[in-house]
């Protein structure tokens, strides 16, 4: 990585994007990168507007301020692809990560980005609908940008997930795995 990777994650509150932001900073951490994880939000409660942001670097990181120029964008709440402006700042050819059903182009057309912009879209609500019954879309989510740093193997955030959660029954572990590693596999660039 030659330079500071910044990503800001757009979701509500509840659906896990402080919390993925958090993992995906001490996964990275784990394998020897300089991160920043922290989150932005105004009203505490669920489904509230959240931001949370990331930056990854191979050298210290001195910034100490919020993504304004997103290199990667995650957004975990499809709702907000209108209602949160996810381009705002972004890099022309930024990455979106777009928990969605729907097709990557549509997509594309909807945020009104270049063809420079890369789209990777994940059903990202519909895998913990079905692996654990609940919209908690954030695994999923890190298994779709284990896509992206690829240089860490899908397996340290499945590990890294699984331990953190710990209090979780083996059950929901297991349920979590599975959907993290369907992230990774469903993910498709449009």
């Amino acid at each position: 990585m030659q330079k500071t990777v910044e990503v800001r994650w757009h979701g509500r509150g509840g659906q896990g994007a402080k919390s993925a932001s958090a993992i995906l900073a001490e996964v990275l951490f784990e394998e020897g990168k300089h991160v920043q994880a922290f989150p932005e939000y105004g009203a505490e409660r669920q489904g509230a507007p959240v931001r949370a942001y990331n930056r990854v670097s191979d050298s210290p990181i001195r910034r100490r301020c919020g993504v304004l120029n997103p290199n990667i964008v995650v957004v975990v709440d499809p709702t907000m692809v209108e209602s949160a402006n996810p381009t705002e700042g972004s890099a022309e050819d930024a990455l979106y990560i777009i928990n969605s059903g729907e097709d990557a182009k549509k997509l594309r057309s909807r945020l009104g980005v270049t063809s420079k912009a890369r789209i990777l879209v994940v059903d990202a609500t519909k895998i913990t609908l079905e692996e654990l019954g609940q919209n908690r879309p954030n695994a999923p989510l890190l298994g779709a940008l284990s896509n992206v740093f690829t240089d860490v193997p899908v397996e340290s955030f499945v590990e890294h997930f699984t331990s953190k959660m710990k209090k979780l029954p083996p059950k929901t572990l297991e349920a979590n795995r599975r959907a993290i590693m369907r992230g990774r596999t469903e993910a498709r660039f449009a």
